[in-house]
């Protein structure tokens, strides 16, 4: 049985680990879930390879190393962050993992004094609001280069 000790951050989890080894990371379990998102729907094995080695990524296994939660973020770890591929896997939601991994991403050393941390989400506002996510006051000042069937090119 999964125990739940909470604390005034958030939610760690006994039998559970989270890491940022790029070494612990099992592909296959996170290109499995993230090619069939709606947000990466079909994206090229060799471009998430691509995104995950560029990227400071959090893994989250149970105590055995199954790996059963990601997020990885795009960032200089300096002024900037952009979260992106949260998931936690259908069997293991509900527990608490996704606050917890939450808790632990925003408090990690390499993420403080940011000037900025975005993300987009079509579903989990309610989660990331916990966390001093918001919407964006002034849309009007950001561009985007938006090309959402880019991964077909590669089929």
């Amino acid at each position: 049985m999964t125990v739940i000790v909470v604390n005034k951050r958030g939610v760690f989890m006994q039998g559970y680990k989270i890491s940022t080894d790029h070494n612990d990371l099992d592909f296959e379990v996170i290109y499995s879930f993230i090619s069939n998102s709606y947000w990466a729907k079909d994206i090229p094995r060799v471009t998430l390879q691509k995104a995950l080695e560029n990227s400071l990524c959090f893994g989250v296994y149970k105590d055995s190393g199954e790996q059963v939660g990601f997020a990885r973020l795009i960032t200089d770890r300096a002024t900037f962050a952009y979260l992106a591929d949260v998931f936690i896997l259908d069997s293991y939601r509900g527990v608490g993992l996704s606050k917890w991994l939450m808790s632990h991403l925003v408090d990690h050393p390499d993420l403080q004094g940011l000037r900025r941390m975005m993300l987009a989400t079509n579903d989990a506002h309610g989660l990331y609001a916990q966390y001093g996510f918001e919407a964006i006051k002034n849309p009007e000042i950001l561009m985007q280069i938006w090309q959402p069937d880019v991964y077909n090119n590669f089929l």
